[in-house]
């Protein structure tokens, strides 16, 4: 497996992270030593990128850094002498030297403050010399070589600062070494992941000095803080230190962020913020499933005061306030994360009238007709779309071409609205009739027996009558992955097992069958090539949860079930979690064998289902 492909998280706590691979190099604009959030969990900077480190002993000098330069060029050659890698606790990286001397090195991120700890130790006198590596940008842009770059070094307490730019946040840097100004500039380091994305993929940095470490008196460590909100809460490097947990529990954290002095979660790793649409779904699984119930009041209660017409924000952008009201299912899955979350346990009457509350102004707002025609239907059943606009989950969009417009009765957003109106009817039975009538319209509307599986998009662009039979695994939460089950039980079994016969993958589903029309078997290319096959067969994760849920229930929910399932399902998507994003779960893969993670290596709501999985559907057969 390539070192190159193991990739590494660590993240604050506030939107912002360190990550690279188990080689060291560098091969995405996103991974970073020191990337912190100005504020929080938005406005992400890059700060401190890497850096350049060579040891010196008795037999000479030795690079422990390895970089990738255009055109394709690896040097020095530090990431030939790794021995070993972990992520757990935290990344730590062995080198052996040719003289036999041994060097560690340890990269730790307290949670709660925008600082990284780095720390090596050798196993014999040596002279450690770190040069960072440095930009001052927004997360998704590049920096090449300029004059405005200053390199100047400011005296900060008992160690330097350096502002690179105006409007960047500074960097404080402590150590116990010795620092040396030292200007350069660094050209031409080559992502590999951005180049395979097509995007630009060269970038300069700029290095402002160097620190000496002498290894035979102890351990070297340099301690980067970002000043920006939390910097305050930075702890002293020997109080840095955290207890090793269990790898999906730890996992859960890089996603649990502060905003706005209350909780969120961030969609996935590198590069996306807190979505609504994957909070709803995540948190079940992060939070629910591994006893945070706390931290999922937090964050519903946080939601809570943002419905707008019937609508929760998709998306909070990285720059500007204005959230964006542009999805369907977003505020539905709401409405199932509240319900089930206060099925979980013990609720306050304030928060759970708050809650509640919320719940019935989404269900409103949608019954009365809201945005980009939302709207309830006469036959109980939930219209949606406009030309031109992505609402579904299935939400690829490039330029004005919307991929999968799904523009009509989705699926899956009956299945959602449904189970919707069953959950709020327990407390407001106004929803009572509403909900019998749309779930006897779904089955005579979506239902062929002749097809064996449900439509993906009934009353297409509103015509009554017009159907889109692509087979997709959007009607598995027609089945599993909702509280409720929308079809009797013969009904789901055959939809089950077309769903496995045609989508299953190690990884998930696909996100189309092999065969339809559209299919496209690998994600890769430029933004118009991968955007164009985002859902048209590309293998999505957390879609094993509901299917899983799904394949367990048609079978009577058995132990006997629960226990192949968790065989056959749940042990690749565990093994998984050595790949890619390591003790994570990817956003999506290739929809053919080898079915290659792609896109986001640290996900949300993939590592959400898949702990849901594991510690509530297949908990018994553990």
């Amino acid at each position: 497996m390539s070192s190159t492909r193991r990739e590494w998280l660590e993240a604050d706590g506030l939107g912002g992270f360190a990550s690279g691979t188990a080689s060291g190099i560098r091969t995405r604009r996103y991974h970073a030593l020191l990337l912190a959030a100005a504020r929080p969990p938005a406005e992400r900077f890059v700060l401190v990128n890497g850096l350049e480190a060579t040891v010196a002993t008795a037999a000479g000098r030795f690079a422990l850094s390895s970089q990738r330069y255009a055109p394709g060029v690896v040097h020095p050659d530090g990431a030939a002498r790794i021995v070993s890698f972990t992520a757990t606790p935290w990344p730590r990286w062995t080198f052996r030297l040719e003289d036999g001397t041994v060097v560690e090195q340890e990269i730790v991120v307290p949670r709660g403050a925008p600082a990284v700890l780095v720390r090596f130790r050798a196993s014999a006198a040596a002279i450690l010399t770190i040069r960072p590596l440095m930009s001052g940008r927004d997360f998704h842009a590049l920096q090449r070589e300029n004059g405005a770059f200053r390199f100047d070094a400011e005296p900060a307490g008992d160690g330097v600062r350096f502002r690179p730019y105006d409007g960047v946040p500074a960097t404080r840097v402590r150590s116990n070494g010795i620092y040396r100004p030292a200007p350069d500039w660094y050209r031409n380091f080559e992502y590999e992941e951005e180049r395979a994305r097509g995007l630009d993929f060269v970038e300069d940095l700029a290095s402002p000095g160097e620190w000496s470490f002498d290894l035979s008196t102890g351990e070297a460590w340099m301690l980067l803080v970002a000043e920006v909100p939390g910097a305050e809460r930075t702890p002293e490097p020997e109080a840095i230190v955290e207890l090793e947990r269990a790898r999906c529990d730890r996992a859960v954290e890089a996603y649990l962020v502060e905003r706005d002095r209350g909780l969120t979660l961030i969609a996935g790793y590198p590069w996306f913020g807190d979505w609504g649409r994957d909070t709803f779904i995540a948190i079940r699984g992060l939070c629910l499933a591994t006893g945070r119930r706390k931290e999922a009041g937090a964050i519903l209660s946080a939601w809570a005061g943002a419905v707008s017409e019937g609508m929760l924000p998709n998306r909070f952008p990285d720059h500007g306030e204005t959230p964006e009201y542009n999805s369907v299912d977003a505020s539905l899955w709401y409405a199932i994360a509240v319900h089930e979350y206060l099925a979980s346990g013990k609720t306050p009457v304030r928060e759970r009238d708050r809650l509640r509350k919320a719940v019935g102004e989404i269900l409103e707002g949608y019954a009365r007709g809201t945005r980009f025609g939302i709207r309830l239907d006469g036959d109980g059943l939930l219209a949606s779309g406009v030309p031109g606009v992505q609402l579904t989950w299935m939400d690829a969009k490039v330029g004005d071409w919307v991929v999968t417009p799904r523009t009509g009765k989705a699926v899956e957003i009956q299945a959602l609205w449904l189970n919707a109106l069953r959950a709020a009817s327990a407390w407001d039975p106004r929803w009572t009739e509403t909900w019998r009538r749309g779930s006897e319209s779904f089955v005579t509307r979506f239902w062929n027996p002749e097809r064996g599986y449900l439509l993906d998009v009934a009353d297409v662009d509103h015509v009554p009558g017009r159907d889109d039979a692509s087979f997709r695994p959007n009607q598995i939460l027609a089945v599993g992955g909702l509280p409720w089950s929308l079809l009797p039980q013969a009904e789901a079994r055959r939809v089950v097992d077309a769903v496995e016969a045609r989508l299953w993958t190690p990884l998930g589903p696909r996100s189309l069958a092999p065969g339809e029309q559209g299919y496209v078997p690998r994600y890769a290319g430029g933004v118009l090539e991968r955007d164009g096959a985002y859902h048209q067969g590309t293998v999505w994760p957390w879609l094993a949860g509901p299917f899983v849920e799904a394949w367990v229930a048609v079978r009577g929910g058995t132990i006997e079930a629960r226990r192949e399932a968790r065989a056959r399902f749940l042990e690749p998507l565990l093994a998984h979690l050595d790949d890619a994003g390591l003790g994570h779960v990817s956003e999506i893969a290739d929809a053919e064998a080898p079915h290659e993670p792609k896109g986001c290596p640290f996900q949300a709501w993939s590592l959400g289902e898949l702990l849901r999985l594991d510690r509530v559907v297949l908990r018994e057969a553990a």
